[in-house]
């Protein structure tokens, strides 16, 4: 079982940075691949970034490339999501999941567990 909290959300202006982290408790947290979902009212939940298990390899939205950071210290039981040249449109509901099979994935229905989210507004 692995529980995730996810802390960081808050308002921010177009243009402006935010740093979203995640921390896990539970066993194994080395061994899950992370994401960061997100949900934007009125739309469906749609896919961030991801991060494998050991951090070696990453894969972003094409919405958020090149503004977008994910990483993670396994020794903290940490995700993070840097969000850089904040967009209106980056506002939404942000997510961070964990998959068991330790490997990038885009698709929702490929992690286990999920936290409760954090609000990101960007104002313009």
């Amino acid at each position: 079982q692995v529980q995730l909290v996810e802390s960081g959300g808050g308002l921010a202006q177009a243009g402006g940075s935010l740093r979203l982290s995640c921390a896990a408790s539970g066993r194994a947290f080395s061994t899950y691949a992370m994401g960061w979902f997100r949900r934007a009212p009125g739309k469906e939940r749609e896919f961030v970034a991801t991060i494998s298990k050991s951090g070696s390899n990453t894969y972003y939205a094409d919405s958020v490339k090149g503004r977008f950071t994910i990483s993670r210290d396994n020794a903290k039981n940490t995700v993070y999501l840097q969000m850089n040249v904040l967009k209106p449109e980056d506002t939404a509901v942000y997510y961070c999941a964990a998959g068991s099979r330790g490997t990038v994935a885009t698709t929702p229905t490929l992690y286990n567990y999920w936290g409760q989210g954090t609000q990101v507004t960007v104002s313009s």
